[in-house]
């Protein structure tokens, strides 16, 4: 921590007894490594082995939470690789669903670090698993003995290129999506674009709303790259069978996770409340709680993006051709544009609460085109209104539907 400690006197009057405050000032400083490391269990590969570690640590234990299907798929290979490196390990596994993201959760998770006894200062937690795991993982080690290094090793598409890189951590509480949480800067995240080939197709679609965003709001050649991609990223599950679709699936993911650094870093602890990366997420949490277990977060987080598309559409801000494209890149990513769930009085219910949590003003980030955005205050109920009856009218949408 740097700053500085002052003393300043309050009372001017010498007879009086003195009366003094302090003003403290401090500045923690962050870093924290995104790397790619393909192979991650190879036994020849100690990158996880050494992540989050000094150049002096020699303990060879670690305190793992792994996903349990992950365990169930990597299990037996992760496995060969401790015993190869001859690390002790607890494994705690954990069903790691949104239902299951909760404090709950949390606790049980602090209750393995007591049973195992962790040296927090040389012994980072190790969390393997998708977003959810991640939050999870990052909410216990922000608590346990108020800061216990982790280190994040994503094994979905949305948590490569999202809840793996940033520093947010939250578990929901009371009907409401991430409403508990912290700021909590990992170790080290690793990303394996391995972990990929055993993601169900629904899944890789939900990690690639969330690449679509940074393309929409930011990156026109990267939405580029997706129309023409999209398609084959998800039948290749982004391997890249070929030179070409080797490179395309490098650098979908490289501009992603770089869009969403280069947003990120300059305002980690969120003091400025206008954030290009809230794009999608104004309307998603009250959507994807009030659908559960029917939407995933990607799919709840299209669904915004449709909307608010639909919303710049009406304000001028995109164009007829633009829109077209967007909702058609949507499609080809094989993600819902409308959820039956997204009635008029969810969505103005939603931005009140968004508004609230951005100090009052709505901050409401809209696309201007594709590849830019510009941040509004002044939405009606009557134009969310309208835009969800053009977005379902899009999406073909009949009463019954889910999706």
């Amino acid at each position: 921590m740097l700053g500085r400690l002052s003393v300043t006197p309050t009372d001017d009057d010498l007879t009086a007894p003195p009366a003094t405050s302090w003003v403290v000032e401090a500045d923690r400083r962050v870093r924290y490594d995104v790397t790619v490391s393909r192979d991650i269990f190879a036994l020849d590969n100690h990158s996880l082995m050494q992540a989050g570690t000094t150049a002096s640590a020699t303990t060879r234990r670690r305190f793992v939470v792994i996903d349990q299907t992950v365990h169930r798929l990597y299990g037996d290979l992760f496995d060969k690789y401790l015993r190869h490196h001859g690390i002790m390990a607890q494994l705690c596994v954990l069903d790691a669903t949104e239902q299951e993201k909760s404090m709950e959760s949390v606790a049980h998770i602090v209750r393995g670090l007591d049973e195992f006894g962790i040296d927090r200062r040389r012994e980072p937690i190790i969390g393997i698993g998708g977003g959810v795991l991640l939050d999870i993982v990052g909410v216990a080690s922000s608590l346990y003995r108020r800061h216990t290094p982790y280190v994040r090793v994503p094994t979905t598409l949305i948590g490569l290129v999202d809840a793996g890189v940033g520093v947010k951590t939250g578990v929901n509480f009371n009907g409401h999506k991430n409403r508990l949480g912290t700021y909590e800067a990992p170790a080290a995240t690793l990303l394996d674009r391995n972990f990929l080939t055993t993601l169900d197709r629904r899944h890789l679609s939900n990690g690639l709303a969330e690449i679509l965003k940074i393309a929409l709001i930011k990156d026109r050649a990267l939405f580029d790259q997706l129309e023409t991609y999209g398609r084959v990223l998800l039948d290749e599950r982004l391997q890249g069978t070929t030179p070409v679709n080797e490179i395309a699936a490098r650098e979908v993911l490289r501009r992603a996770v770089h869009g969403m650094l280069e947003e990120l870093q300059p305002n980690l602890w969120e003091t400025k409340l206008e954030r290009l990366v809230d794009y999608g997420h104004s309307f998603s949490p009250a959507i994807e709680m009030a659908a559960l277990p029917d939407l995933l977060h990607g799919e709840a987080v299209t669904i915004d993006m449709a909307l608010t598309t639909l919303i710049a559409h009406g304000r001028g801000l995109v164009g007829d051709t633009d829109r077209d494209r967007v909702l058609a890149v949507m499609n080809l990513l094989e993600l819902p544009t409308h959820h039956r769930g997204c009635t008029p009085e969810l969505l103005a219910k939603a931005l009140a609460d968004t508004t609230r949590h951005r100090d009052g003003l709505q901050r409401l980030p809209l696309p201007v085109g594709i590849g830019d955005a510009v941040f509004v205050n002044d939405v009606t109920d009557d134009e969310l209104r309208r835009a969800a009856d053009a977005i379902a009218v899009a999406a073909g949408a009949t009463t019954g539907s889910p999706r």
